[in-house]
């Protein structure tokens, strides 16, 4: 008998990494941009969304 999973909720916690006190090391901050994590995760809904529409 096949399961039918009807809700899935994905939490997801996306946090800069902590700045240090050294003052010399400035170009080797790194920036996270998370616009293309949440592009990703946004097309990846719709796909999910429009195939349960399609039952």
């Amino acid at each position: 008998m096949p399961v039918e999973i009807r809700e899935l909720i994905i939490r997801a916690v996306v946090q800069e990494p902590p700045e240090s006190d050294d003052e010399e090391g400035d170009d080797t901050k790194t920036t996270l941009d998370a616009s293309p994590i949440i592009d990703e995760c946004v097309r990846q809904v719709l796909k999910i969304l429009k195939a349960t529409g399609e039952r």
